[in-house]
């Protein structure tokens, strides 16, 4: 699959805050996004999946060459998108087995259903993985869960749904050391193994430098001024948000 946002103009309430982006992601393949707070990054997150608070007033967003911008939300994740949240809601009543078995009925209605047992037994498998419980099978989704296993729930269920492009907006946040190395490792393996690509919204260099992107997009006021490889992320933490801000305005 290949996700693709092409001059990509957004306004708020008549203001303008996207400003003409453009990027490329594509299956098995990492790119990340850094940038200080209000630069914009969450922002694309959410209008790739069409919130409502959010007009597009310019240019487009393809998966695989098709524009996807009449798509309502539901639409856009059974083409196999998936968008991690910054700070995951909690579902009281709602079990993360059941969650993920509607939603991966919803993805195709007419499939054959995998044994619960099986399924039960493969989810357990991805919890332990990742190092959370089994017991969050049963579990409502996110209740009474810490900032960290938020996250790595995020990762077994765009794992559990076969995602072909995910948006992880600051996964690497509330994520201790060895929680990092473990989310990590389960990006670097979704993409490995299931061809998933990846967006990585961050502020730091710690995660990126366990996954090691393909491209990084520095940006700043609501564009992308500064793009390259893993070498940018260590650049950005060496000489800080400033300093690359002038020089991108200045070449």
């Amino acid at each position: 699959m290949k996700l693709e946002i092409k001059n990509l103009k957004v306004s708020v309430e008549d203001t303008e805050i996207l400003h003409g982006v453009n990027l490329t992601i594509e299956s098995g393949k990492i790119a990340a996004i850094m940038g200080r707070n209000g630069s914009g990054k969450s922002t694309l997150a959410k209008v790739i999946f069409g919130h409502p608070d959010y007009n597009v007033v310019d240019g487009d967003i393809l998966v695989d060459g098709n524009s996807i911008l009449e798509m309502n939300t539901d639409e856009r994740a059974r083409l196999g998108l998936f968008l991690g949240f910054q700070s995951p809601y909690a579902i009281p009543g709602v079990t993360l087995n059941n969650l993920m078995r509607t939603a991966i009925h919803a993805q195709d209605p007419e499939a054959q259903m995998e044994n619960p047992i099986k399924f039960i037994r493969k989810m357990k498998a991805k919890l332990k993985e990742i190092g959370l419980d089994d017991d969050f099978v049963n579990r409502a989704v996110n209740e009474n869960a810490s900032g960290g296993e938020r996250k790595k729930s995020e990762i077994v269920q765009l794992d559990i749904l076969g995602a072909k492009i995910a948006i992880l907006d600051e996964i690497d946040s509330g994520l201790d050391i060895d929680a990092m190395r473990q989310v990590s490792t389960q990006i670097k393996k979704n993409r490995d193994e299931n061809g998933t690509g990846f967006l990585l919204v961050t502020h730091y260099n710690r995660l990126l430098s366990h996954v090691e992107p393909d491209v990084i997009y520095i940006f700043s006021d609501g564009k992308i001024i500064s793009s390259g490889g893993p070498e940018l992320a260590l650049e950005l933490e060496e000489k800080g948000y400033d300093e690359l801000v002038e020089a991108a305005r200045a070449s």
